[in-house]
C-alpha cells in the first residue's frame, strides 16, 4: 500500500524490535517529517523511492545497516540512513558511523530538535543549501546543549550574533557552529582577531585597498569582507577595535556595501557577521570605549558561553577529544585522573584544558592517562586538587562521563574511549612559593618522562631538549634537594 501524499519529506522507520512509539512519532511530525513504519526489507524497498531518509534501529552489530545499504544501492537509490543505537552502546554507534550512516542518534532520544536538524539537512527543497553536519565539537553539559540548540536556531536566521564569554571558553568554536549549521555552510568562514592586529592594519585587512592607494600598494587587495562573500565573517575580540574603525564598520553593516581604501566604486556585500568579546561592552559604552549604535547592530542575538568550570559535563569529553585529535589510538583516562580534572577550577578554560592534555600525551607512553601525567598551569591550586579525594565520578544517567549524549556530534573515526579501574597514588609534592612550584613542575615533567622512556637520550628527545641540557637540569634539581632526581642520575 502506497503512502498518502504529503508535503513533508518521508522518513521510513525500520525497527523490528519495537513499534514506532507515540513520542517518536510526535517528535518527527513536529519536526516536519511524515513518518512511516516498515517491518521488512521488502516493505522498505517498496517505499524507498519516495523516502528522504531511512531510520534504522541497530542492536548487536551493523549487519542490518549493511543490508539496507546494499538494498538501496541495488535499487539505484542514494537514500541516507540514520541509525538509532541504545545509549550505552557507544562502540556500536562509532561502528555505524564508520560504516556510512549519515548520523547516529540515541534510541531513547525523543527530542524534536534532533529530527529538526535532519529536516534542515535533508529536505529536498533545501538541497542546494544543505548545511553541513557540525563535527568535532563537544556540547554534553546541559547548559552547553541548551546553547547548541539556540545556536542552531539562530544559524537558520541570517542575523548578526554576539558571543560573550571569558578567554579560552570556545567562542570561535561556537561561531563555526553558527556557520556550519546555516545555509551559508558552503561559503567561506573568515576570522579576524581585532586585538591581534596593529591598529593601522585592521582597516586594510577588513576593507581591502586599490592599487596605488598608499605607498607599497602595488596591486589591489580584497579585504576580509570580500573574502567572506557568501559566508561568515567572525570578528573576535571586537571590543578592542579602535573607535574610528567602529564607525566605519557600523556604516558597512548598515549599508551592506563598502569602498576599498583608495577606491571610488562600492562593492555589495553578502556576508553574515558573528562577533565575540570577553569584555563587558555595556560598561565600555559608558566609558566611551565602544559605540552604542554598533553594539545594538552586532547584538541581534547575544549568546553567553559559560566558563569551563561552570559546565563540568563538558570537561571529560573535551579532554578525550583533545587526546583523540592528535592520536587516533584508543585512550584511557583513569577515574582518578577524571576526578582531578573535574575538581580543578580551569581559570584558562578550554584552552588550558587542551594544554594539560597535550602535556599528558607527552608524558604518557602507554595511552593510559593517570594523575601523574596531569600538569596544571596553576600549581598552587593544583596542589589542593591533588590533595583532594580522587574517587571515580559517581555514575549518572549519562554514564560514563566521557560518553557524549549526542552521537551526531562524534567524528566518524572516533575510537571508543574506555574507563579502567587502577589503584594509583594521587599525592603530589606541596609547593610553598612560586619558585618552588615552578621547580616542582619541571621536576615532575622530567621524572615522569624518565620513568616512561628507556634512556636519558630518549627522554631528552621527548622533552625537546638536548641530553646535555637534561643532565644540567638534573644536576640543578639535585642542588635543590629533590631526591628523586638525584636517584635518577
Amino acid at each position: 500500500m502506497k503512502s498518502q501524499p504529503s508535503t513533508n519529506p518521508l522518513a521510513l522507520w525500520l525497527d523490528p524490535e519495537a513499534a514506532l512509539s507515540p513520542e517518536h512519532s510526535q517528535a518527527l511530525q513536529v519536526s516536519g517529517w511524515a513518518a512511516m513504519p516498515v517491518n521488512t526489507l521488502d516493505h522498505l524497498l517498496s517505499h524507498a523511492p519516495d523516502a528522504a531518509m531511512v531510520v534504522l534501529h541497530l542492536t548487536a552489530d551493523v549487519t542490518r545497516l549493511k543490508a539496507v545499504q546494499q538494498l538501496l544501492h541495488d535499487a539505484g537509490l542514494s537514500t541516507p540512513v540514520v541509525c538509532r543505537v541504545d545509549r550505552q552502546e557507544l562502540d556500536l554507534a562509532v561502528e555505524a558511523a564508520q560504516a556510512g550512516a549519515l548520523t547516529v542518534l540515541a534510541a531513547q532520544d525523543v527530542r524534536h530538535a534532533s529530527w529538526q536538524r535532519l529536516h534542515h539537512q535533508l529536505h529536498p527543497t533545501a538541497a542546494r543549501l544543505t548545511p553541513q553536519p557540525v563535527r568535532h565539537v563537544v556540547f554534553v553539559d546541559p547548559a552547553s546543549q541548551h546553547l547548541l540548540a539556540l545556536a542552531q536556531k539562530v544559524a537558520q536566521a541570517d542575523v548578526t550574533a554576539l558571543l560573550v564569554g571569558p578567554t579560552g571558553s570556545g567562542k570561535e568554536v561556537l561561531a563555526r557552529v553558527l556557520h556550519e549549521a546555516s545555509a551559508r555552510a558552503q561559503g567561506p568562514f573568515v576570522a579576524l582577531n581585532c586585538a591581534a592586529m596593529p591598529e593601522n592594519l585592521i582597516e586594510d585587512m577588513l576593507f581591502g585597498h586599490e592599487k596605488g592607494a598608499f605607498t607599497g600598494a602595488h596591486r589591489e587587495q580584497k579585504g576580509l569582507f570580500e573574502q567572506a562573500q557568501g559566508g561568515t565573517l567572525f570578528l573576535d575580540e571586537i571590543g578592542e577595535m579602535p573607535m574610528h574603525l567602529q564607525s566605519k564598520l557600523l556604516r558597512v553593516l548598515q549599508e551592506r556595501q563598502l569602498t576599498r581604501l583608495g577606491g571610488q566604486s562600492t562593492i555589495q556585500l553578502n556576508v553574515r557577521i558573528v562577533a565575540a568579546t570577553n569584555k563587558d561592552l555595556k560598561k565600555a559604552i559608558v566609558e566611551r570605549e565602544f559605540r552604542e549604535d554598533l553594539y545594538y547592530r552586532i547584538a541581534t542575538f547575544r549568546m553567553r558561553l559559560l566558563p569551563l568550570a561552570e559546565r563540568p559535563g563538558d570537561i571529560i569529553p573535551l579532554a578525550m577529544q583533545c587526546l583523540l585529535q592528535h592520536d587516533r589510538k584508543p585512550w584511557v583516562l583513569v577515574p582518578q585522573a577524571q576526578a582531578q580534572l573535574l575538581q580543578y577550577p580551569w581559570p584558562g578554560n578550554v584552552r588550558e584544558l587542551e594544554n594539560v592534555m597535550r602535556r599528558a600525551m607527552v608524558l604518557c607512553a602507554d595511552h593510559v592517562v593517570t594523575p601523574a601525567h596531569l600538569m596544571f598551569d596553576d600549581w598552587l591550586t593544583a596542589s589542593a586538587v591533588a590533595a583532594a579525594p580522587t574517587a571515580a565520578p559517581a555514575p549518572t544517567a549519562a554514564t560514563p562521563v566521557i560518553t557524549p549524549t549526542d552521537w551526531a556530534q562524534l567524528p566518524s573515526s572516533t575510537p571508543s574511549p574506555r574507563l579502567i579501574e587502577r589503584e594509583l597514588p594521587a599525592e603530589m609534592p606541596q609547593a610553598t612559593d612560586l619558585n618552588s612550584a615552578a621547580r616542582m613542575n619541571e621536576h615532575q615533567v622530567i621524572m615522569a618522562t624518565l620513568a616512561n622512556t628507556h634512556s636519558k637520550t630518549e627522554a631528552a628527545k621527548r622533552l625537546g631538549i638536548s641530553p646535555r641540557t637534561l643532565r644540567y637540569k638534573l644536576a640543578q634539581l639535585r642542588e635543590h634537594g629533590l631526591g628523586m632526581a638525584s636517584a635518577a642520575c
